[in-house]
């Protein structure tokens, strides 16, 4: 098992939900990490919140704000987390966004929201983060995708073909990457207990998967043995309803 005390992550929407879990799980770990998101009030909140809960204290968390869909602005937010932390080893793409509606229905801005945060705000974090992970000498690029993407439903278009296209995008850059010693995976959660899609994280707890569950996947995913690759994790409830 590696340890990841003292390394530097970046987790694209971190301010919240599922992002928070990840980042909250890293600063315990004593990672350096700074999240970015959309709104200055949670990102103020959960700066408080990584601060008091890390281990290397509030000077080891950074909130950013930044719009995943804007190259300049990820470019601007992981540049100022390497100039802050010394460098980046981690790079967790967790922005995401959805909308659920059937496609005779579904605005084409709508549409472009989806796809331009779901998957070209991950290549934008990638292109941005490629060249400080090869500085270092390697490093964990983890996206995190949805069994959406391989299992369509209704209503779901729009989502469902940017966490396809997610997949795919993740698999290309592996094969890309992995003699630079950059190791590339994402993971695949089912339905999660979070205000994402229900619109209250309370709702379903009792069966779905936990923020935190899914955070711990990525830890384990982050000391993983270098000698192999869990490139795709695929998480689901165990009892889900019938």
């Amino acid at each position: 098992m590696q340890s990841l005390n003292g390394k530097t992550a970046v987790v694209t929407g971190g301010s919240r939900g599922l992002g928070f879990a990840i980042a909250h799980a890293l600063a315990v770990e004593g990672v350096k990490v700074a999240i970015t998101g959309l709104s200055e009030s949670h990102l103020a909140d959960a700066r408080d919140k990584l601060g008091r809960a890390g281990g290397a204290g509030p000077d080891a968390i950074d909130a950013l704000r930044a719009d995943v869909r804007q190259y300049a602005d990820v470019e601007q937010a992981i540049g100022a987390a390497v100039k802050r932390f010394g460098g980046l080893d981690i790079l967790v793409n967790n922005a995401g966004v959805g909308v659920f509606t059937n496609v005779a229905e579904m605005k084409p801005a709508q549409w472009a929201d989806v796809l331009e945060t779901n998957l070209t705000g991950v290549f934008n974090a990638c292109h941005a983060a490629l060249p400080y992970l090869r500085q270092r000498g390697g490093g964990f690029i983890i996206n995190i995708s949805s069994l959406a993407g391989k299992n369509p439903f209704a209503e779901g278009a729009a989502y469902c073909a940017s966490k396809s296209g997610l997949n795919g995008f993740s698999e290309a850059l592996m094969q890309e990457v992995r003699y630079d010693n950059i190791r590339v995976s994402y993971v695949m959660p089912g339905s999660v207990a979070t205000a994402f899609s229900s619109g209250d994280d309370a709702k379903g707890v009792d069966w779905k998967i936990s923020a935190e569950e899914v955070a711990e996947v990525v830890l384990n995913l982050l000391r993983h043995n270098p000698r192999s690759l869990p490139s795709r994790v695929e998480l689901r409830p165990s009892k889900p309803r019938k």
